[in-house]
């Protein structure tokens, strides 16, 4: 990479801080210089920018550069305006680039981004039409039934998704209907039980929504059987979903859809495969540095996979990924306080994106019966391995366990079980750090997010890997490039 061919984007953008409205308009590629390898990516700038709009200033691993092509044609339009001014024809007023910078790129941060200050639309006398286009008034259809309609619903969606396991010639558009509808109603039914729990106290609650639970833990054991069947098709699973109404409620669907394939997935490596071995071959190329820095007190030759996974890389038995899935499916159930912010075109508040996964995981602990291990997937979702720009319990549990408890430290990173997580043994939970990594990239990736335009599939995924696992460490790189394996496998099919 020649140096007369790039410009630093830091150095270029501190003097001309207004290019990030062309960069982001015209989605202009940057390139990316590992520091260490001399790796060189190009990435679209939009990308990293969507992630944190201060990413050539954060960021330790990489080195950012425009080419000098891109910088020319920018001075040459500055020139340009500058000249009509003098002319006395007014300048240059690109207005939808103002428009694309500050109504969306400056407020299009994922979740696990910081604060920056943004001002909120104008959307004064628009908050009823707002809400009937994100929930087609079916939340609010939900939340005036009884406690036993919306039971019924869910025995009525299982029993469907257990006639069509039964059927032979079930359809591919039968069963995406049907499991996008028994989604759809688990998570507006169990949303309004939540937001009736969370004003009872705890034993009312729990009684209150006990039959609730049992129901729903029986629809998922009958969607797991449909998608692990091969009359599961992805492709039409995602049409139906686009049908449906509600930014969140479409984003809960695919994560859990997609986690529950996932998880399935994994388990067929692990148990078909020897992933396990394969990964043992070349550990100490490329995962040990970043597990070597979760650990820093061991050895870095003491570093190993039996360190990442406590217990030993393993499969699932049919009970966890019950329970696993159970959580996926309620994991942004604390998304009910705040339903109009997570809906809506807001700018970004750190304080009400953090409220969700500590609303979530007090309801589900609290207030329900449902498995503690889908409360500890609810409320650890977005923790990343302590980074700052995660959030959450557990970060705040450790770091007062670490203050009474100095000399303790952590030999493993994450469990499949919850108790190594209760007792600080470990820094993470598996079903959470497989979570994290669908959310995001769903996130990127959703259409329907008005802050935010989304990422290309393969755009998302390069930006998670430079920003998620390279220039900073919260997404778990062995899980992740079980995902890209998984997402390769995905769409194959539509490729050939």
């Amino acid at each position: 990479m020649s140096a007369a061919k790039v410009v630093p984007i830091g150095k270029f953008l501190s003097r001309y801080p207004d290019a990030i409205n062309r960069l982001l308009k015209h989605r202009e590629n940057i390139l990316c210089r590992h520091r260490e390898h001399g790796r060189i990516k190009q990435v679209q700038f939009r990308a990293l920018y969507q992630n944190n709009p201060r990413f050539w200033v954060s960021s330790r691993t990489w080195e950012y550069f425009l080419d000098r092509t891109v910088v020319d044609e920018y001075l040459e339009e500055i020139h340009r305006c500058q000249e009509m001014e003098e002319l006395g024809e007014g300048g240059c007023h690109d207005d939808d680039q103002a428009v694309e910078h500050h109504g969306n790129a400056a407020t299009a941060q994922s979740e696990d981004t910081p604060s920056q200050t943004a001002t909120p639309p104008d959307r004064s006398g628009g908050d009823d039409a707002h809400r009937r286009k994100n929930f087609g008034g079916e939340a609010r259809r939900y939340a005036v039934m009884e406690q036993p309609e919306r039971v019924g619903l869910l025995h009525h969606a299982t029993a469907r998704l257990t006639e069509l396991a039964l059927k032979e010639d079930a359809t591919q558009e039968e069963v995406a209907e049907a499991l996008v509808d028994a989604t759809k109603d688990a998570t507006l039914a169990n949303r309004a039980a939540i937001m009736q729990a969370l004003r009872q106290g705890n034993d009312q609650a729990r009684e209150y929504t006990r039959e609730m639970v049992i129901a729903t833990h029986k629809m998922v054991k009958s969607t797991i059987r449909l998608v692990d069947s091969a009359v599961y098709n992805d492709d039409l699973v995602r049409s139906v979903v686009e049908k449906s109404n509600g930014t969140v409620i479409q984003h809960m669907t695919r994560v859990f859809l997609m986690g529950l394939e996932f998880l399935l997935y994994y388990n067929r490596q692990v148990i078909t495969r020897g992933i396990a071995n394969r990964i043992r071959v070349y550990f100490k190329k490329r995962y040990k540095e970043f597990y070597h820095h979760l650990l820093p007190h061991l050895h870095e030759d003491y570093v190993s996979l039996e360190h990442v996974f406590y217990g030993g890389m393993q499969a699932l038995s049919e009970v966890d990924i019950n329970k696993f899935a159970t959580g996926f499916l309620v994991h942004d159930v604390g998304k009910a306080d705040d339903i109009e912010y997570h809906e809506g075109e807001e700018g970004f508040n750190r304080e009400t994106v953090e409220r969700h996964v500590k609303i979530g995981y007090k309801a589900v602990m609290d207030k329900t019966i449902y498995p503690r291990e889908a409360g500890l997937i609810t409320g650890y979702h977005h923790e990343y391995y302590g980074d700052p720009h995660g959030y959450g319990y557990f970060r705040e549990f450790l770091a007062a366990y670490k203050k009474s408890n100095p000399v303790v430290t952590q030999d493993y990173v994450m469990s499949y079980t919850m108790e190594p997580v209760i007792d600080y043994e470990v820094l993470a939970y598996f079903p959470a750090k497989m979570l994290e990594i669908v959310d995001v990239f769903d996130s990127l990736t959703d259409p329907n997010r008005i802050y935010r335009k989304p990422l290309a599939p393969e755009e998302a995924l390069d930006m998670i890997r430079m920003e998620f696992t390279e220039s900073r460490r919260k997404i778990d790189p062995i899980l992740f490039d079980l995902f890209l394996e998984f997402y390769g496998e995905r769409v194959a099919p539509r490729r050939s």
